[in-house]
């Protein structure tokens, strides 16, 4: 790789780093092709990119960032493969669900989440339990509506016995 293909490919991935709030760092080292391929098309269907970049160069693109990926530095040896996604757990949630089909691969080095650093594959956990801003605002206008919901339960309740009271004594004095 000549030193021109590797300054665009570190731009190439700093432009990634720039416009990406959430990181994977994996090693998917040990998978076989037919392994690798549906790794790729799993994480493709969940809107999650994979990509298998150099240390080196993944180091330099972090180092030229605006944001602080110092924390991760470690985390830059061996094989390394770098997952993309909108949601903060959806990788994490992709990994578990292999973890379930007896995959060990990808293991996490580290992740990057909204400027929070995790670091191992023992916060897979942690990672997978995080909300996507999606699921939190539906919690949010769920919190938001159940006291409205109550208060019109009650007044249905109770417009609906006031009604048939009045209907009862409506009656009676016919």
């Amino acid at each position: 790789m000549t030193r021109e293909e590797k300054n665009k490919e570190i731009e190439v991935l700093l432009e990634r780093l720039e416009n990406s709030d959430v990181l994977y760092i994996t090693d998917i080292e040990g998978l076989n092709a037919e392994q690798t391929s549906n790794l790729r098309r799993t994480c493709y269907k969940a809107g999650i990119s994979l990509n298998v970049v150099k240390n080196t160069l993944l180091k330099k693109a972090m180092e030229r960032s605006s944001k602080d990926f110092e924390a991760l530095y470690p985390t830059l040896k061996g094989s390394t493969s770098i997952m993309f996604a909108e949601a903060g757990n959806a990788p994490a949630r992709l990994i578990k669900d292999m973890r379930k089909k007896k995959q060990s691969k990808p293991v996490i080095k580290g992740a990057f989440i909204q400027e929070a650093v995790f670091i191992g594959d023992d916060q897979l956990e942690v990672l997978s339990s995080l909300k996507s801003k999606d699921e939190l605002v539906a919690d949010i206008i769920a919190l938001l509506q159940s006291p409205a919901k109550n208060v019109i339960s009650g007044l249905n309740g109770a417009g609906g016995k006031l009604a048939g009271l009045l209907k009862t004594l409506e009656e009676r004095a016919a």
